[in-house]
């Protein structure tokens, strides 16, 4: 059995990281270039090699990049390089049953955009950055085996494929578990007293498909937006590539993917209900890719606390949820900078107080993304086509270009802004209470049409901001 002991120095922590994914690799530029000294550890072989490249093909989901996210990269200094091999998109583009789109800007104000990303470039790019810096060393096919948070011990099998296996123990003075919705730190920590966790299930699942550019390398579709097919009880949605090709995902409930057997269910299924979508996918390779695929169950988990001795949980360790408002990786990014903010403000304390006070702070937003993305499921399949929705975010819309922060839209709070996730959501429920003190929320849309209109509301919502204002400071 190999021992391997990072040794102190100066100030500076001595870090271990579970998991080389996109926010353990993140982890460890920030963390290396702070000057600590990291060991980064993943269990499987190295993600930029052929044969794992060829293999991550239908395992994931494209990422949608926003504030929170950009914001860790930034710091890692690798925000310009990763936004240079993204694609901008400026909203969403609504595919109905008949054929008819229609684009719903993200922000019709200031017109901000998310960035669709690749998990393989980001995670190759996170990867190579972290190699670079001499503070940190990374260690692939290092499958965790046990560990002692009160010790800052952790224990690894190796697996090369060369040689026997052999156990690798670790020490240090901080642990950070990244490894992922299922993860082994994360179980270990539940041994511990006090500790609550809740692991749901929906009953819904995903399958990748994919439209190809078009013969002169061109998108067969806007380039520019998230384009989407709502049908209420399931929907298609479907990202730009650099390479001209859509990824496409079909979220759908699991009986429903279970009914579709044959290349005839396929055919039919995709006919009635995504004719365009079949079109530009083709027919032949969308039934062709269907059929060799399995669906993939969408998990969303919840912690607390987060922190057990030396160690702390972050990204989908701590808080996977469903895909839905584009905020897993954004969130765990962000886990990162508030984590590094934490350690600087208690590098003269122990790490277990840091880590202590990094739960506190994140538990509450890492719960309100949960539900957030569960709800965003329901608004992006069903209420889209929604005329009280429309309506609603019309208002929510202008009454933000009339007050500013004062009146910020959640999605905008949620996405394009660093607010905290349980405050957007406390925020939006005052603003709901606002609209419920108007009665006739038709007449709304009609005055705000006009100047008079727009006078009086501008007066009476500028009232309940006042009020709303006072009522914080005094607490």
């Amino acid at each position: 059995m190999d021992s391997v002991s990072l040794d102190n120095h100066q100030e500076k922590r001595k870090i271990v990281i579970a998991g080389a994914g996109l926010v353990g690799s993140l982890c460890a530029c920030i963390m290396g270039k702070k000057g600590h000294h990291v060991a980064l550890y993943e269990s499987r072989p190295d993600p930029r090699s052929e044969r794992e490249q060829a293999l991550a093909h239908g395992r994931s989901i494209n990422l949608a990049l926003s504030a929170r996210g950009r914001a860790a990269l930034a710091r890692a200094g690798l925000e310009d390089v990763v936004i240079s091999q993204a694609i901008s998109m400026r909203g969403r583009m609504i595919h109905s049953p008949d054929g008819s789109k229609k684009a719903i800007l993200y922000d019709p104000n200031t017109e901000q955009c998310i960035y669709s990303v690749s998990r393989q470039f980001l995670n190759e790019i996170l990867i190579s950055e972290a190699e670079k810096n001499p503070n940190v060393s990374v260690h692939f096919s290092h499958k965790l085996v046990d560990s002692r948070m009160d010790k800052g011990k952790l224990t690894f099998r190796k697996t090369d494929g060369n040689s026997a296996p052999t156990e690798v123990v670790v020490e240090s003075e901080l642990i950070i578990g990244a490894d992922g919705a299922h993860s082994a730190l994360r179980q270990a920590m539940l041994k511990q007293p006090m500790s609550n966790f809740s692991q749901t299930y929906i009953d819904h699942a995903y399958m990748e498909l994919k439209i190809p550019a078009k013969k002169n390398g061109q998108h067969a579709m806007d380039t520019h937006y998230l384009h989407i097919w709502p049908r209420n009880e399931f929907m298609l949605i479907a990202l730009p590539n650099l390479d001209g090709s859509f990824t496409v995902t079909l979220f759908m409930p699991i009986p429903i993917f279970g009914e579709l057997q044959t290349a005839d269910d396929v055919e039919t299924f995709f006919t009635r209900e995504f004719p365009d979508a079949m079109g530009l996918i083709g027919k032949e390779y969308l039934i062709k890719d269907f059929l060799s695929s399995r669906p993939s169950h969408l998990i969303s988990v919840k912690c607390n606390p987060l922190n057990a001795g030396k160690g702390v949980l972050v990204g989908d360790a701590a808080h996977a949820m469903v895909p839905f408002y584009g905020q897993g990786m954004n969130a765990g990014f962000e886990d990162i900078l508030i984590l590094d903010n934490i350690l600087d403000m208690y590098k003269n304390e122990p790490v277990e107080k840091a880590l202590t006070r990094f739960s506190q702070s994140r538990v509450p937003n890492a719960h309100a993304i949960c539900e957030l993305a569960l709800y965003n499921y329901v608004e992006m399949r069903c209420l889209v086509n929604q005329s009280a929705f429309i309506l609603r975010r019309f208002l929510d819309y202008r009454l933000h270009k009339l007050f500013g922060k004062k009146w910020t839209p959640l999605y905008n709070n949620v996405t394009f802004s660093l607010t905290p996730y349980a405050e957007c959501i406390q925020h939006k429920k005052w603003q709901d209470q606002v609209m419920k003190k108007v009665k006739y929320t038709s007449w709304i849309a009609v005055s705000l049409v006009t100047l008079g209109g727009l006078v009086v509301w501008r007066d009476f919502v500028h009232s309940r901001v006042h009020d709303a204002l006072q009522l914080v400071s005094l607490k």
